[in-house]
């Protein structure tokens, strides 16, 4: 029986782990902190939004979306769902293609891990952060109180995202040593940052709107949902979607009423201002700025940064999917594959990120 080491447990860690245990072969989960499945505890505002319906290749960012479609389509989102109810629990689309758990408890997907990881006889060693893995015939892996010797190596130990989490960026320099590179990293799935006199007075005011960027005054980017003011500027789904295509400079521009014309919004607040129009406290900040009808349908924020990777959610950059085959192993080094977040991929916001950790971890399994 072949022995494989899987460094995180995280997502992708979790995943294959139990693919390949249900294989025969012995798994060793090597996780830095004290318990696995942190981050995917805390996905989906703690929904345990897993996967989507609506899945593709145009939904990531990659060097290589096509690959990245290509190892999709053969773990699709359907499969996803099979996967995680083939170890219990029911999950269930949302009107956006979003699944989630049915009891809408992130936590509780990771303990389906846990439980199955633990059924299957999966060794796992916590306070493990891997500080050297090796070549010489087959792989040594050495960490803080512990070495072990491994067939194969899965590195899955995240991007530099979250480092509450345990992601600080330190898992790149393992696959470093074998050659490989690492493109530039920024945060993505993160609020963005504006000038705080343009948002004073709506800390915690929730909205649906219509987002826009804007560059050069040409729209580079479009799309709807939940905005939540911040201290320093802007959060929610609508805005973590939109993170991924902002730059510094950019405008956000929010449409408050998408569904409603300007000069139904101006007859409205002829009549009673902005009453039942918008949050009181929005409306009584349009009012104070100028023409509120007008600031209603097309208010302007200026993008001038994000709150960087410790409260990103991914990872942009990693791994260029170039330096590894169709299986995710290694072009430097055979028998060392490569799965989830560390990985040049990240997806938009809706269940995409973890759709390519439990897809890319189905490929390394097959490799192996």
């Amino acid at each position: 029986m072949e022995k494989i080491c899987v460094i995180g447990g995280g997502a992708a860690g979790m995943a294959v782990s139990v693919m390949l245990a249900r294989r025969g072969f012995s798994v060793v989960i090597l996780e830095r902190g004290e318990r696995l499945g942190r981050k995917l505890s805390a996905s989906g505002n703690g929904q345990g939004n897993v996967t989507n319906l609506r899945m593709g290749g145009e939904y990531y960012f990659s060097d290589d979306r096509e690959k990245v479609a290509r190892i999709l389509s053969r773990f699709t989102a359907e499969d996803t769902v099979a996967f995680l109810e083939s170890m219990g629990g029911i999950f269930l689309p949302d009107a956006r293609g979003r699944v989630y758990p049915a009891s809408r408890q992130a936590s509780a997907v990771t303990d389906l891990f846990r439980r199955e990881i633990a059924g299957r006889g999966v060794q796992v060693c916590f306070g493990a952060q891997v500080h050297s893995l090796a070549y010489d015939g087959s792989f040594e892996v050495k960490w803080a109180g512990g070495q072990m010797r491994a067939d194969a190596v899965v590195l899955a130990a995240g991007g530099k995202a979250a480092k509450n989490f345990g992601t600080d960026g330190s898992a790149y320099a393992l696959a470093e040593g074998f050659g490989h590179t690492v493109t530039p990293l920024s945060p993505a799935l993160v609020q963005l940052k504006c000038d705080p006199a343009e948002v004073r007075g709506l800390k915690g005011i929730r909205a649906e709107a219509k987002l826009t960027l804007l560059r050069g005054g040409k729209e580079t980017y479009a799309t709807r949902g939940d905005v939540l003011f911040t201290e320093s500027g802007i959060s929610g789904d609508a805005v973590f979607r939109a993170s991924s295509y902002a730059e510094r400079g950019d405008v956000a521009v929010l449409d408050f009423l998408p569904d409603v014309s300007e000069e139904r919004v101006r007859a409205a607040a002829g009549r009673g201002g902005m009453l039942c129009v918008v949050h009181s406290a929005l409306g009584r900040m349009l009012s104070a700025k100028g023409d509120a009808a007008s600031l209603a349908k097309h208010f302007p924020l200026t993008v001038t940064g994000t709150l960087g990777f410790d409260y990103a959610q991914v990872t942009r950059g990693g791994i260029p999917l170039a330096e590894t085959d169709e299986k995710l192993m290694s072009r430097k080094r055979d028998g060392l594959f490569l799965a989830g977040e560390i990985l040049n991929v990240d997806g938009v916001c809706g269940g995409y990120n973890l759709q390519w950790a439990f897809a890319s971890a189905h490929a390394v399994a097959e490799g192996i």
